[in-house]
């Protein structure tokens, strides 16, 4: 499956369920999920809604003992891989953020950080997020001290680090220096910094740096089947989408797949609700029959 479920924090702001649902639609869909470290629910609860391959996001902290409990605590819960954010040793402005003064609601809470004196977020005078959780991220982050948190996880860990937030060819041959088993080409959603380049603009570059040494995936801009193709034909070996669109881009990717490919075979009847002129366009675009 070429599509797969992107980190989304706090998802039951959206929804009472939250990141159960997204956990068990994600499982019925035969593809992967990542969760969030921000999460309003935990890594055990997430595991115990039922099977699946899951993922989990790590950022880079001040303090080595909170990474150290998280990753032991996926791993105990059967995560397969850790995604570890580089691009956010400092949250970016987020002005909508600051001018709402954004909180969570107080029957919410950074469940995987509670205990921690890290998971509660503050009104303040500036975004409680950035105030509260943001702040105990690594501001030295750089990619000497990248490279040794990297190789420090790999001795706390034999789950795959995937290193998230990579945007550059310079950056993707110091992730396979640093022993990445992957990259994903992000810019945080844009919400980082102004301008960064979109997502399927950088990927052709960080492929060709990495010359297949190492695992390359997109995540970003992914709207429709078609953008999932198009970062394909690129060199992606899959994409993340983010939960709000991932349904219409999955049943879209899913109708315009080769009737040959593994994940069209393994849904089979459901792509019949592709609309038609999905259908009618886009083979023949991609020289399919």
């Amino acid at each position: 499956m070429p599509l797969m479920v992107a980190p989304i924090a706090m998802q039951k702001m959206y929804h009472p369920e939250g990141e159960y649902v997204t956990a068990r639609a994600a499982s019925a869909a035969g593809t992967i999920m990542t969760l969030s470290s921000l999460a309003t629910s935990t890594l055990e609860e997430v595991a115990s809604t039922g099977p699946g391959i899951r993922f989990f996001q790590l950022y880079v902290y001040k303090d080595r003992s909170v990474a150290l409990q998280l990753v032991r605590r996926a791993e105990r819960a059967g995560f397969k891989a850790i995604v570890l954010t580089v691009d956010t040793p400092k949250l970016g402005r987020r002005e909508a953020d600051i001018k709402n003064r954004f909180v969570l609601p107080p029957h919410l809470a950074l469940e995987n950080f509670e205990g921690l004196d890290l998971g509660k977020i503050d009104r303040t005078n500036d975004s409680g997020l950035a105030s509260d959780i943001a702040g105990q991220f690594d501001r030295s982050l750089n990619w000497k001290e990248n490279a040794q948190d990297v190789k420090w996880l790999q001795t706390i860990t034999g789950l795959p680090i995937l290193l998230k937030g990579v945007l550059t060819a310079e950056d993707a041959r110091l992730s396979v220096q640093a022993g990445a088993a992957g990259i994903i080409v992000s810019n945080h959603g844009a919400r980082q910094l102004d301008y960064a380049p979109a997502t399927i603009t950088a990927l052709e570059e960080v492929v060709k740096a990495v010359q297949g040494r190492i695992l390359v995936f997109l995540d970003g801009g992914v709207r429709r089947g078609t953008d999932v193709f198009k970062a394909l034909a690129l060199g992606a070996s899959a994409v993340f989408g983010g939960l709000i669109k991932f349904n219409q881009v999955l049943w879209r990717t899913i109708g315009t797949l080769p009737r040959s490919h593994p994940s069209k075979m393994a849904f089979g009847e459901k792509s019949k609700i592709i609309p038609p002129q999905f259908l009618r366009f886009v083979l023949p675009a991609l020289g399919c029959t």
